[in-house]
This record gives C-alpha cells, structure tokens and sequence, in this order.
C-alpha cells in the first residue's frame, strides 16, 4: 500500500510516563520544534486529536469572528 507523500502512517509507543514520541517525520511535516505547544484533544467515542496550539487559537478566533457576524446580522 503506497501513502500519499502529504500522510503518514505509524504507530507509537506510549512510555511508562505516559509519554509518546511524535514521528520526526511527522514533526518535519508540521514543523514541530521542541518548545513548541500542542493542543490534544479527545473524545472517548472519536479518539484523540493533537493539534498545533497556535492554529487551534486562530480556527477558534475565526469561529468568534464568524459567530459574532452572524448574531449580528441576526438582530437586523
């Protein structure tokens, strides 16, 4: 099975701290450096999530941005 080049498959391991290690081809592909914050999000039926921090607050801003407008355009 070929992956497309923008994907990536592996598994990780979860260490006896509970820690993981995100694949250095992963951390390449979403520019990953050490220092920097994620977000992990989960859902007992979806699973778990990590987003990067910074983009997470951007997408939330927007959906603010976005969801103001409407109520707005509401009340008219």
């Amino acid at each position: 099975m070929k992956i497309p080049q923008d994907k990536f498959l592996s598994t990780v391991r979860v260490g006896d701290k509970g820690q993981i290690v995100i694949p250095k081809e992963v951390r390449e592909m979403f520019e990953i450096e050490p220092g920097d914050n994620l977000m992990l999000m989960a859902d007992k039926d979806r699973g778990i999530a990590i987003v990067a921090f910074e983009g997470m607050m951007e997408f939330m801003n927007e959906a603010t941005r976005q969801a103001m407008g409407r109520e707005k355009e509401q009340e008219k």
